[in-house]
């Protein structure tokens, strides 16, 4: 029976080889493996063998059912890549064809929120600061005196990434938009209005957090500026994004490395069919923190902090949106659902403007 076994791989694996497609090979895989092939009536035959023949020929019955096995998972893997070799030799597309209108785009709510913001802040004479996302430590954290025992330092809250800059110093995935604070008062003069958008990295997920999400913070630096400064901006900022005159805002003590004195900021909402919308004061929440930029802060980035004062404020970009557009759960921004996307979608040539309405 051995040299009958010999014979019938020789025969198996010659038609394996030889099937032209994966239908052929099907047929093959049926013919020798299936309910009622070849190999498998040998596998059945086994218990009607007296112990001596199963012992010798055994063996050889299932290493022939391996070598089919193998012989056509590997013709089936050449002949899938062979498919789509020719797939992608033929498949061609033509960039210069004019978009279908259901392939057009629309705008993403996170980038229509940076818009809005960036419109109303220049009406207010901010520019926009950006800077590298891939921060040292310094930058993220020293020069905004942000301590080594700082919890925002933790492992299970900050990305570091496996490097460290020339000077020794660990890098990390920027884990808010501060440093482009800290390198707009290192490269620039005062007087400085600024506000910094951006992505930034911290290690949290659940339905109002993401490992990355996206921050707006602004800085101003001038002579004689004032916490009144800061809530009127705050104020002016928020009536216009949320189009309404009734918000009223709530300034709390609080504590930032980098800030003294420092404040969160509430902001009134009532409650209209279980939903928050933002005016009034029946309820409140927290949306923003804020303060004077402290003056080790000035001096860490070479100002004088006799002669410059400013404030610093920050918010979540997605949080906005959501405030804003009615959105409950903050995974959704990253998920590319299209049906999510085609319903908070904004059309593609909406421009915010204050003249219009900023929001879509």
């Amino acid at each position: 029976m051995g040299s009958d076994l010999e014979q019938m791989q020789r025969d198996m694996l010659g038609r394996i080889a030889a099937a032209a497609d994966p239908a052929a090979l099907e047929a093959e895989r049926v013919a020798a493996l299936g309910k009622q092939g070849a190999v498998t009536g040998l596998l059945k035959s086994l218990g009607a063998m007296s112990p001596e023949e199963r012992q010798s020929e055994g063996p050889r019955i299932h290493a022939l059912r391996e070598a089919v096995t193998a012989a056509i998972a590997s013709r089936k893997a050449a002949l899938d890549g062979a498919a789509l070799e020719r797939r992608l030799a033929t498949e061609q597309l033509d960039m210069t064809l004019p978009v279908a209108p259901p392939l057009q785009g629309s705008v993403h709510p996170i980038s229509q929120v940076m818009d809005e913001l960036a419109e109303i802040f220049a009406d207010l004479g901010f520019s926009v600061a950006t800077g590298p996302e891939i921060e040292d430590d310094w930058h993220n954290f020293g020069a905004l005196e942000i301590p080594e025992t700082h919890p925002a330092r933790a492992m299970h809250d900050t990305f570091y990434m496996d490097r460290t800059d020339a000077e020794g110093r660990p890098m990390v995935l920027r884990t808010h938009t501060s440093p482009v604070q800290i390198r707009t008062m290192q490269a620039q003069k005062p007087p400085i209005y600024i506000i910094a958008p951006g992505r930034t990295y911290r290690s949290d997920n659940d339905a109002t957090h993401t490992p990355m999400f996206h921050q707006v913070e602004g800085l101003v630096i001038d002579r004689g500026i004032t916490l009144g400064h800061l809530k009127w901006t705050l104020e002016t900022f928020l009536k216009a994004y949320f189009e309404r005159d009734d918000v009223v805002l709530r300034l709390r003590p609080s504590y930032f490395p980098f800030t003294e004195p420092s404040v969160e900021v509430d902001v009134g909402y009532t409650l209209q069919n279980g939903r928050r919308v933002l005016g009034g004061a029946d309820h409140w929440m927290e949306l923003l923190g804020s303060g004077m930029v402290h003056p080790r802060v000035l001096a860490n980035c070479g100002l004088d902090p006799d002669e410059w004062q400013g404030f610093a404020f920050g918010c979540g970009i997605d949080r906005l949106a959501m405030l804003k557009y009615g959105m409950d759960d903050l995974r959704a921004f990253y998920d590319g659902d299209l049906r999510w996307l085609r319903h908070y979608g904004f059309r593609a040539l909406d421009v915010p403007t204050l003249s219009g309405g900023v929001g879509a």
